[in-house]
């Protein structure tokens, strides 16, 4: 199973939204994250008698049925992990399911295949009291509740979502600044290790630069050297990213995503594939696997190149490819590190979860990670827990 911590969205503590029904309660969801969710368990935690959300966890559903009450614990744990931190535990929980039907099925085939799924969390959480007030299925842009038994309010059909920023609590969260950056799925691809006819030139320009980084650190001094060489071309790089963007105003960061904004997402990081050859990536990636210089990069980014500086870790981040995806991790804390520098919790989640799923002991991803959950930058001298496998929440 590969969990998930989910996103924070920004905050909106002066905002007040009354919701209700299983469909108010699928248009909060994305807002609420900060995108759409794929394939999906989300745990939202309810306070004051359920007039306040709190943390949120998201984890991957499980594909077969026998590792569900595997995933029920996992909730039930982190339910737990709030009394043993001192934190009130929650009043209760909202819980949604959300996946697309596969081979020719439906959402209503969906919602009913995922029923004994519920059952299993609603158990697991009601063992700590901790009851699950609403429990929907969201699927082919249909929803469905698991608790509400009236027919009329939610019809065994399903009830439509409604059109995606057409509603109430779209123009709420619009004057709030909440904004939603598109799918999960979408996110997570720009992350990805790139596909076209580059890829063969650019896994041997790794190769070269691994062996040239190689012989360039044997002699006495060679670290310090190639430490500033590395460093020369970040800034070169950032130079060129800086004075080549795709959007007319290089201020501001990529554009709000829409659902459907994949294919815009796919146009700009082609664009930001293109600035650089396969010689110069490869030399970043390889030197940027040395800590020291991949903290002076790290900090040495200032404001004004933050949004340059993620488009750069991005872009080598999908030239980590062939046998050198394990190179990754460090390019996506840095994008993370920088998401976070910009006040973009969730992007910066998205990076540094995809960099934990490759190396969950990886040093620089968790305190990023950490520091999006507490709000404290991070630190060496942060205290990390252990890694674990199981789901962890978010806290707000």
């Amino acid at each position: 199973m590969n969990p998930h911590r989910a996103e924070e969205a920004p905050r909106t503590d002066a905002v007040q939204l009354e919701v209700h029904g299983p469909r108010q309660l699928a248009e909060v969801l994305p807002y609420l994250l900060g995108y759409y969710p794929d394939d999906s368990l989300v745990l939202i935690a309810v306070y004051d008698s359920g007039r306040r959300f709190g943390w949120r966890l998201r984890l991957d559903i499980p594909d077969s049925p026998e590792r569900w009450d595997e995933a029920s614990r996992e909730v039930a744990e982190c339910l737990a992990d709030a009394g043993s931190a001192g934190e009130r535990p929650p009043d209760g929980a909202v819980l949604y399911c959300c996946r697309e039907p596969k081979g020719g099925g439906t959402g209503r085939q969906v919602m009913e295949r995922l029923r004994p799924l519920v059952d299993h969390l609603r158990v697991s959480c009601g063992m700590l009291d901790v009851p699950i007030y609403e429990a929907v299925c969201l699927s082919q842009g249909l929803c469905w509740s698991y608790t509400c038994s009236d027919r009329e309010c939610c019809p065994a059909e399903g009830v439509p979502q409604g059109r995606s920023g057409h509603s109430v609590v779209a123009a709420v969260a619009a004057s709030a600044g909440v904004r939603v950056r598109g799918s999960l799925r979408e996110l997570e691809a720009r992350l990805a290790p790139f596909r076209h006819e580059l890829v063969a030139s650019q896994e041997l320009a790794l190769v070269q630069a691994q062996n040239a980084w190689m012989r360039k650190m044997i002699p006495e001094g060679g670290s310090e050297s190639v430490k500033q060489e590395t460093l020369a071309l970040v800034r070169e790089l950032l130079d060129r990213f800086r004075s080549s963007s795709p959007w007319k105003d290089e201020a501001r960061s990529a554009p709000e995503a829409s659902p459907t904004s994949g294919s815009r997402y796919r146009a700009d990081d082609s664009y930001d594939d293109g600035l650089l050859s396969c010689e110069e990536a490869a030399r970043l990636i390889v030197g940027l696997q040395d800590q020291p210089v991949r903290d002076a990069a790290g900090t040495w980014v200032g404001p004004g190149d933050a949004p340059a500086a993620l488009r750069l870790w991005r872009a080598l981040a999908r030239r980590c490819v062939g046998g050198f995806t394990s190179h990754a991790p460090t390019l996506l804390s840095l994008a993370g590190w920088v998401s976070w520098n910009l006040g973009d919790i969730p992007a910066a989640q998205v990076a540094v979860q995809y960099a934990l799923r490759r190396d969950p002991g990886h040093r620089l991803a968790r305190l990023v990670h950490l520091a999006c959950n507490t709000g404290a930058p991070p630190t060496a001298e942060m205290t990390l827990p252990a890694p674990r496998d199981g789901a962890e929440r978010e806290r707000l």
